[in-house]
């Protein structure tokens, strides 16, 4: 606790960002190209000239990640052996966090998302098949998902043109940008160690694989993907932009946050059982300046875990820098809902806004921004920084 107290009064907490965190991110500062630091209060540590290597002279934490958990390990130890230490003089490789851009973290491989909230896939499923069962019979046995397009993953503060397709209005089909924008709250989990082509990984090596996880925004184009989704689910309506936030939270500042996974029933079959368990992260979605929801992630139905093992059951490798989303998060309340759709009942119940404004899905100009925390050591909490971003219009209606 003493050390935790010298390093606040050192480099401030802003953001939550102390030594019990130490997030990884891409950062460029007085004019030269990005480069790894990490974020320690008010300020980057930029690493490579700190720890003397190399690896971190990249753009992105790829070439860090391929290291593997023994190097992540140790990475950790020095930087936090560095900060602890009151004589060292940092001052050349500190950078206010103010005066710094941030980039994407990773070369995104392969981006997959999940479908793992029982509470959003329940309230989808009686908005769109009222009188029925909510669920797939597929559901309860395994995390359903989809692949997405890695090269249309940004950071956050990107701005997110609205999107263009073909959707039903009335009775005709027709071309525009999209009526119905919404939003979907996500954990996103980021892959360091690749695995062989043909050897599933198993839950009990999660962290073998995983480095960490940043906060996710799905975006999704509600008329597109209505019209589109059968036979073979979503397409164009979700793969026009997935913001992600600037700072890999490491799951050695997550040790606290663990707790124990959901019951399932039915169980699941063996390769999705295991060591495996939940997170407790808190997220808040903010519309403009209104927060609107705070979705709980620990109440999610599938684990990380089980999500990574059957995205590799069938002998799909893993690639360093690999994405892969949690899903919609939504809690039991109205107020826990994770997307727009949900919050808005399909467009039939306006959302409230602080600045006396009504809404059901995004118009022109709107800010979404998804924060989060996680629980830290000794009761405190940790923070896991946020995604923004602004919806533009799109460019057909400009033209």
């Amino acid at each position: 606790m003493p050390a935790v107290t010298t390093v606040e009064s050192r480099f401030g907490n802003e953001g939550g960002f102390g030594l019990a965190n130490l997030p990884y991110g891409a950062f460029s500062a007085d004019g030269r190209p990005p480069r790894i630091g990490v974020a320690i209060g008010e300020f980057v540590l930029d690493l490579a000239p700190a720890l003397g290597d190399e690896v971190f002279t990249a753009p992105v934490l790829n070439p860090f990640l391929a290291q593997g958990r023994g190097a992540w390990a140790e990475a950790r130890r020095r930087i936090t052996e560095l900060l602890s230490d009151d004589s060292a003089d940092l001052a050349p490789y500190l950078i206010p966090r103010q005066q710094v851009l941030m980039s994407l973290p990773i070369e995104v491989a392969d981006y997959a998302d999940f479908y793992s909230s029982e509470h959003h896939a329940r309230n989808v499923g009686n908005m769109f098949r009222p009188g029925a069962d909510p669920l797939p019979d597929n559901w309860k046995h395994l995390p359903a998902g989809y692949h997405g397009r890695a090269g249309t993953v940004v950071v956050s503060g990107t701005p997110v043109v609205r999107p263009c397709g073909q959707f039903r209005s009335g009775e005709a089909v027709v071309f525009g940008a999209e009526p119905r924008l919404d939003v979907e709250a996500e954990v996103g989990f980021v892959v360091g160690m690749p695995s062989r082509p043909g050897e599933p990984v198993t839950t009990a090596e999660f962290r073998d694989h995983v480095f960490g996880m940043v906060l996710l925004n799905d975006w999704s184009a509600r008329a597109i993907q209505a019209w589109e989704y059968a036979p073979l689910g979503p397409f164009l309506g979700k793969s026009f932009a997935t913001s992600i936030s600037p700072w890999v939270v490491p799951f050695e500042a997550l040790a606290a946050a663990w707790v124990p996974a959901p019951k399932q029933d039915p169980v699941p079959l063996d390769y999705l059982t295991g060591r495996h368990g939940a997170l407790d992260l808190r997220l808040e979605i903010v519309w403009n300046t209104t927060v609107v929801s705070r979705p709980p992630f620990r109440q999610m139905y599938w684990t990380p875990a089980q999500q990574l093992a059957h995205l590799t059951v069938n002998g799909a490798a893993l690639r360093t820098g690999d994405l892969f989303a949690s899903g919609t998060v939504s809690g039991p309340e109205r107020d826990q809902r994770g997307s727009f759709l949900e919050l808005s009942w399909n467009g039939t119940e306006q959302i409230h806004l602080d600045d006396g404004g009504t809404r059901t899905f995004l118009s022109d100009g709107d800010t979404v921004s998804i924060r989060g925390r996680a629980r830290g050591p000794a009761g405190s909490w940790i923070d896991l920084g946020e995604v923004v971003g602004t919806v533009v219009p799109s460019i057909t209606s400009e033209r």
